[in-house]
């Protein structure tokens, strides 16, 4: 008589598909992080060259004089600052670089931060911007009006002390990570099998959809915002179905290439499983 058969172990393969998928907005400031970073840099260039600077009257003149040290000479009639007491000067104390490249180069970052984050190139824009600033370099170039062009940024004085690029820096870096990690989180949705939650911490608390008949819409890229600044982040639009049928906008959304694919593939298995 013959023994039963041990029964073959069935090896379970893990699901490794994430459960859920966070859908994060974010605010404009998200887009600011070049004017903290080169403000920063700035300050430590000021502070590394350490040179100060003294406040001195209009018309002072610097002197050498053989053998001694160099002098400032303030014009006649005119005497520098002092404190409170008249043969007490003040002395120089702010610490700046030499150069006016640190101020050139934050300025610069500042203006196109704003102008980036304020005026928004979708799609064909985005390209007819690019072809516009390639065209313009080539033409400056064959018209040989660089060279002028960069020589008149040596009339541009910008100076700033490292305290203010440190100070400016310092506040816009503490809300920068306040919006990010904070406030930007306080609204958010959560994107599971079947289901989307949209969770707000203040007011309103959580409302939850069905993800049946529900349209995704990914904005097209602004060029300089979305990849320039934002290391592809996109604009999404979420349309929910049935009776209370919504409309929610997402703006700034990190990593949404691979968010929409998890969604998407939600999307997919919940059509299979309803029609089977």
């Amino acid at each position: 008589m013959s023994s039963p058969a041990a029964p073959v172990p069935v090896s379970v393969v893990p699901d490794r598909r994430p459960a859920e998928v966070v859908v994060i907005s974010h605010s404009p400031i998200f887009y600011w992080w070049p004017v903290w970073l080169v403000g920063f840099i700035a300050a430590a260039v000021s502070y590394w060259q350490g040179y100060q600077v003294a406040f001195v009257p209009h018309g002072t003149r610097a002197v050498r004089l053989a053998g001694e040290p160099d002098v400032l000479v303030a014009p006649e009639g005119a005497s520098f600052p002092a404190l409170d007491y008249p043969d007490e000067l003040v002395q120089p104390r702010l610490r700046m670089a030499r150069g006016n490249n640190p101020g050139i180069l934050w300025a610069t970052t500042l203006l196109l931060v704003i102008l980036i984050t304020h005026v928004k190139l979708r799609g064909v824009w985005s390209i007819v911007a690019v072809v516009f600033i390639a065209f313009a370099v080539i033409l400056l170039a064959l018209l040989g009006l660089w060279e002028p062009i960069i020589r008149s940024f040596g009339v541009m004085d910008i100076h700033m002390n490292a305290f203010g690029y440190l100070a400016i820096s310092t506040v816009l870096f503490v809300f920068w990570l306040l919006m990010f990690f904070v406030f930007d989180r306080t609204t958010y949705i959560i994107f599971t099998r079947g289901r989307m939650r949209v969770r707000k911490f203040i007011g309103e608390g959580e409302k939850v959809f069905d993800m049946r008949g529900m349209v995704l819409q990914r904005h097209r890229d602004d060029l300089f915002r979305h990849w320039l600044l934002g290391f592809g982040t996109a604009d999404l639009t979420v349309f929910t179905s049935g009776a209370n049928a919504q409309q929610i906008e997402m703006p700034n959304v990190v990593g949404v290439g691979a968010k929409m694919n998890l969604i998407n593939t939600m999307l997919q298995e919940l059509e299979v499983t309803k029609g089977s």
